[in-house]
């Protein structure tokens, strides 16, 4: 695709194939708050391979790797089904991204205010509630969650921030259980967000990149409903039409 979502897309392999190996040896951070059990690094080539369209080659070491774009629409369809349902059903939604640079404005922000006009009650627990990051290579940060018309995101120095970390939804969880009497019905998310939001068990569906493993080993699993394979980091306005093609297989548009 010549917007590089999906098909040839910019992530290196060895990229990929570092996190591959990261995620089956149980390290925390790549794992997104999910308990995966045990998985080999064999086993994660595989299910990137079946799942996301990535090179099935052990031995394919460098250069650029693959999003398939049919597994990408039929991913996105899935998704759709859960969010169309929740509309109808006028549910509990929660939204979280931890790619807000991207994926933010064209996309979670449009979903959330499809399903607010739907009738949906768009949860945002844990507003202000901060934590120390060491994510940043400048050092450890102090990063808030902020909501943008609904969708949960991390800022630090009033600059939305990447985040792999999961400790921010398992806070909004558990505000929700200790206050509100609210608990969502369906979470869309990325990265730890999603990953949290799956291992204590709430209906989650999301969107990983192809060196993002732990998602769709958490779809395997049984934890992630579905898991759209894209690549979370091209220009924002990129996303447009992919959000269009959601919103539409979900009802929601027009």
């Amino acid at each position: 695709m010549r917007t590089f979502i999906a098909g040839d897309v910019a992530t290196p392999r060895h990229n990929n194939l570092r996190h591959f190996r990261k995620m089956a040896e149980g390290e925390p951070y790549y794992q997104f708050g999910l308990d995966l059990g045990e998985w080999t690094y064999e086993q994660t080539i595989e299910a990137m391979a079946r799942l996301a369209g990535t090179s099935p080659d052990p031995g394919h070491f460098y250069g650029e790797d693959t999003i398939d774009p049919d597994l990408t629409l039929d991913a996105l369809e899935a998704m759709a089904g859960h969010i169309g349902r929740a509309a109808r059903a006028k549910q509990n939604v929660l939204l979280a991204t931890g790619h807000p640079g991207a994926l933010l404005d064209p996309l979670y922000v449009p979903v959330a205010r499809a399903l607010r006009e739907a009738g949906c009650t768009v949860l945002t627990p844990a507003e202000g509630w901060s934590y120390l990051s060491d994510e940043s290579w400048e050092g450890r940060q102090r990063r808030v969650i902020r909501y943008t018309e609904g969708v949960a995101a991390l800022e630090f120095g009033g600059v939305f921030q990447h985040t792999h970390h999961a400790a921010p939804m398992e806070r909004m969880l558990a505000n929700l259980a200790d206050e509100s009497g609210h608990w969502p019905d369906l979470v869309i998310a990325d990265h730890g967000w999603a990953g949290a939001a799956g291992e204590a068990g709430v209906s989650t569906v999301g969107f990983a990149d192809c060196n993002d493993p732990a998602l769709f080993a958490g779809h395997i699993v049984g934890k992630i409903e579905v898991c759209v394979p894209l690549d979370d980091n091209v220009l924002p306005a990129h996303y447009i039409p992919l959000t269009t093609y959601l919103l539409s297989h979900a009802g929601l548009l027009a």
